[in-house]
């Protein structure tokens, strides 16, 4: 893993991006492995020269994130290399979870359904793309867990070498779902934050680290725009009235907004006004709390919750989050560890899906929400699941058990279904 030189360039094919601008000042920048402005040092997201884009071209693709490569900044031939194949995930009528929450119409986007089981494969598959494009020859992460276990199965599905961090009070589950793809994992003692600051300064000096969420993240966080993307399309083409997102760095409910934008100013669906509702867990909620206040800035603090996947103290997309939230009229709640079980459970009772924490926090939040008058009980609501509960079962474990253990007779078993 020595450094090399990456080299800049204009002649980068990655499909229909066109530059990287600046999301503060608005400069742009050729595309490169850059992610700060050069004027102000505002965050950088992709723009794009689109092409027509068409449904029947989307609906004739693969039946992965790949069906929307010519909204993504990814090469034409992305397919002709190895990847997880994300996506394709299905949108889940949840009529039981809709009664016990107090809605009319629930659909839950069920995302446990990728490659390692969370949303995370989606951002991975555009990065190694544009990673791969850019000159990069290692693939690695500062992360939380989902991401981890998402770029050392991509990693070794390209063939690549994979550099992961992680925080060593990560839980076990994720821990084993990322060594047991034979990258490079290393436990930090800190929370996410030291290492991702770690992980900034490892980029700097190995030019050749693709560090998906530091030095290729404009590309990375595109990934996410494909969830708002099936969402309208398994819609039959058409926006949800409101939609709640879990928040952690914030960039998935901002690129599932701009998916949504997106399809509108393309003519692909009917530009219907749309709500967007942040989720975090009351022992990491930076963003709900400048909400709740009025505030533009979001102001770090220091994780203490079970939703460790969520647990970013500072989120780099903190203040776009609040932008989109109070320009589609939605809002930002936050709920206790106890009410994150209990969203974990009510959706598994009603719906038969099995959520990790972050998928509680969802489901907490939505609750909560209704129960608050911020959420219409008449709209259609869409609830993004990101993570499977399997990661997280420590946070579950104790309120579980068999309902009784009894002698192998009919007998036994009925007497103990007449106590319950």
């Amino acid at each position: 893993m020595t450094a090399v030189s990456v080299p800049t360039s204009t002649s980068f094919d990655l499909g229909p991006a066109r530059a990287l601008s600046c999301r503060e000042c608005g400069h742009e920048t050729p595309l490169a492995a850059e992610y700060a402005c050069v004027e102000c040092f505002g965050p950088l997201e992709v723009a794009y020269d689109f092409g027509r884009i068409r449904r029947e071209d989307i609906e004739s693709g693969p039946r992965s994130i790949w069906r929307y490569r010519g909204l993504l900044p990814v090469p034409s031939t992305v397919q002709s290399h190895p990847n997880t194949e994300p996506g394709g995930t299905r949108l889940v009528q949840a009529d039981r979870l809709a009664k016990a929450l107090g809605l009319r119409k629930v659909w839950v986007k069920d995302d446990t359904g990728n490659p390692t089981h969370s949303f995370k494969d989606r951002v991975v598959g555009v990065a190694l793309a544009a990673a791969r494009e850019l000159g990069f020859t290692v693939l690695a992460c500062p992360s939380t867990g989902n991401l981890a276990n998402a770029v050392a199965a991509a990693a070794a599905r390209a063939g690549w070498e994979s550099v992961v961090l992680v925080p060593s009070s990560l839980e076990q589950a994720k821990i084993l779902m990322t060594a047991v793809y034979d990258g490079a994992l290393i436990a930090v003692d800190g929370n996410y934050d030291d290492v991702n600051r770690l992980a900034q300064e490892l980029a700097a000096e190995h030019e050749d680290w693709a560090f998906v969420n530091v030095n290729v993240r404009p590309y990375y966080a595109e990934g996410s725009k494909t969830l708002g993307y099936e969402v309208a399309e398994q819609l039959g083409w058409r926006l949800p009235d409101q939609i709640v997102v879990p928040i952690a760095s914030g960039s998935q409910l901002t690129k599932v907004d701009k998916a949504f934008r997106e399809f509108g100013e393309l003519g692909l669906v009917e530009q219907t006004p749309y709500k967007v509702f942040g989720a975090q867990a009351t022992g990491c909620s930076p963003v709900s709390a400048a909400f709740k206040d009025g505030h533009d800035v979001v102001r770090p603090v220091r994780p203490d919750t079970i939703a460790r996947s969520l647990a970013i103290g500072a989120p780099a997309d903190g203040p776009y989050v609040l932008d989109a939230v109070r320009r589609t009229g939605g809002a930002i709640e936050d709920v206790t560890d106890e009410e994150v079980v209990e969203g974990i459970r009510l959706l598994a009772r009603t719906e038969g899906i099995f959520a990790e924490t972050a998928g509680g926090v969802t489901v907490a939040t939505a609750k909560k929400l209704v129960e608050t008058g911020k959420l219409d009980p008449d709209a259609e609501t869409v609830l993004l699941i990101t993570g499977d509960g399997l990661k997280t079962l420590d946070a579950v474990s104790h309120t579980l058990s068999p309902l009784a253990t009894v002698p192998p007779s009919a007998q036994a078993v009925l007497d103990a279904l007449a106590k319950r």
